[in-house]
């Protein structure tokens, strides 16, 4: 029987450059192992781990694909669950070392496999490559920076349609049903947070039907764009810890600090999920939670206006820092091709089988 393979990011590029959950991937408290891999563009790093994580499927263990949000189709590791075995891209910008090596970390470095005397012959157009691309990422954030300030004006006229104490009922209510029948306990619960959805070169992507696969129980919190959803999350969250649950919350990219977008309780099956225009998300056998008949109190015209005018402004300025985010691909793309042909990845194959033998030998 094959495992269950879930999809999230655990960065993303968000208005405050690129936001890095990845602490929260495995702690070193409860990893048995964790490999931090090295390399350049274009060694095999995504591909190394796909296929151990595919293995690892095939022989029945559950597997969370870790995606890049610079590059969708690539992943930057793989997560055990089972096992609390994972590997992680310790490359830039989500720069990874050793904690505990030995103990706990260990390096696998595919630089090892490549012909340096070869890519050495093409210093000045990696240099020059590099270059560019440093120069794009700052233009992405710059209009993501941007779109915030849209998002703000957003969020503090249509903030104000629907009043926190009836956000905080829904809450209440969910408390009740969900949550009640545990007692307080003196053991907090953990938090582990990510995104479901990143901001990436083919636009805001997101994998919230094959995370919440599987659940009991799924909320769908259908609202509009800048009201206070995450104020019924945070309620529930703390809630849950305090009955020593643990949860995950994904995260907002343009409020990767503050602003939950979803929450999953996976002791008690349940998911808490928002959907509005950047991910929406199928209603068949969940249950729905419609904030916009909540959003009783009137904005004059000009409010609107504005509303209306600085969401069409947001969604302007992502876009074009999705298309920055698409040029900075096509140069990676470029990058990698200076070293994929100088790479040995017959010994990177061999490399590989047996990592994932030290990994069978952990169960």
């Amino acid at each position: 029987m094959s495992g269950k393979a879930r999809h999230y990011f655990p960065g993303n590029n968000t208005p405050e450059g690129f936001f890095s959950y990845y602490h929260y991937i495995l702690s070193q408290d409860e990893a048995k192992k964790i490999w931090c891999i090295k390399g350049g563009p274009g060694v095999g790093k995504s591909t190394f781990m796909k296929k151990i994580g595919e293995s690892m499927l095939s022989l029945g263990y559950n597997v969370d694909f870790l995606h890049c949000s610079s590059d969708n189709s690539s992943i930057d590791g793989i997560v055990i669950r089972e096992l609390k075995v994972s590997i992680i891209d310790g490359t830039k910008p989500h720069i990874i070392d050793p904690i505990n090596p030995g103990a706990v970390d260990s390096i696998i470095n595919l630089g090892d496999y490549w012909d340096e005397s070869a890519i050495r012959k093409h210093k000045f157009e990696l240099i020059k490559i590099n270059e560019n691309i440093k120069d794009l990422f700052p233009r992405v954030y710059n209009y993501l920076a941007a779109a915030e300030k849209m998002y703000h004006n957003v969020n503090s006229i249509m903030g104000k349609r629907i009043k926190d104490v009836d956000l905080y009922k829904i809450a209440a209510r969910l408390v009740e049903d969900e949550l009640s029948h545990i007692e307080l306990s003196k053991d907090i619960g953990q938090v582990k947070r990510f995104f479901a959805s990143a901001i990436t070169p083919t636009g805001i992507e997101n994998y919230l039907d094959a995370l919440i696969e599987g659940y009991e129980k799924v909320y769908i919190l259908k609202s509009s764009i800048g009201t206070n959803s995450e104020l019924i999350l945070s309620r529930v969250l703390e809630n849950a810890i305090y009955r020593g649950l643990d949860a995950e919350a994904y995260y907002c990219s343009i409020k990767p600090r503050d602003k939950i977008e979803h929450l999953l309780i996976p002791d008690l099956s349940l998911a808490i999920i928002t959907s509005n225009k950047y991910h929406r998300i199928e209603t068949d056998g969940k249950i729905e939670i419609n904030l916009k008949e909540l959003e009783s109190q009137q904005i004059s015209r000009i409010q609107a206006s504005i509303a209306s005018d600085s969401l069409k402004r947001m969604e302007e300025l992502i876009n074009k820092a999705v298309e920055c985010l698409g040029e900075a691909k096509k140069e990676h793309d470029y990058l990698e091709s200076y070293y994929i042909p100088n790479m040995d990845f017959s010994k990177v194959e061999l490399l590989r089988k047996e990592i994932e033998e030290s990994i069978k030998k952990l169960t």
